[in-house]
């Protein structure tokens, strides 16, 4: 693989001058009580940081899935674009917060199928999607519809992916350190 582009802009703090770059981050410190890497790396554009933290929300909030579900998607974007971060973050997610059956999140990371055929049909389909950049074949997408999922779904998969490139494209250019309470999950691309 070729080497990667390394950004020489720094992690931003609470304790930035500019409110427009502290403040999300004192509110991801009052949430996670941490400021993830991540955010403090995007917080260098402010309007990344919000775009992402936006959509993001809107994903879990609107998108109809469960939180396993949202977890699947997510790891399914992440490890398909080789975000080291992303894949523990949401590994990490998803072992305590959203209650992900380990065995579905490890097939994810390791990029066999997951045991459950409804979970597969989602990680297969966020796959298909994220690997077409949003050209499925009409048979792909009939195979997701019969797994039980929507039409609106598939548009839940395109916004997850956007809010996935966000993040995946900001932690491949700050080559983002894990933040230590991932660091259980770390997963590196094969």
């Amino acid at each position: 693989m070729p080497a990667v582009f390394k950004t020489s802009l720094p992690l931003r703090t609470i304790e930035d001058p500019n409110s427009a770059v502290s403040a999300p981050l004192k509110a991801a410190q009052a949430g996670m009580g941490m400021v993830p890497n991540m955010y403090a790396a995007m917080a260098n554009l402010p309007a990344l940081l919000e775009t992402y933290n936006h959509g993001y929300a809107k994903f879990r909030a609107e998108a109809g899935f469960t939180p396993v579900e949202q977890e699947v998607v997510f790891l399914a974007i992440s490890r398909f674009n080789g975000c080291h971060y992303c894949v523990a973050a949401h590994s990490f997610v998803g072992d305590m917060m959203s209650k992900v059956p380990a065995e579905v999140t490890d097939a994810i990371r390791d990029g066999r199928p997951v045991p459950d055929a409804k979970l597969e049909a989602l990680r297969h389909f966020a796959h298909v999607m994220a690997e077409s950049r949003g050209n499925p074949t009409p048979d792909q997408a009939s195979a997701f519809l019969a797994a039980g999922y929507t039409e609106e779904h598939i548009l839940g998969i395109v916004l997850a992916i956007s809010v996935k490139v966000i993040s995946n494209y900001s932690n491949h250019i700050f080559h983002t350190e894990l933040d230590a309470g991932f660091a259980g999950r770390a997963w590196s691309p094969a």
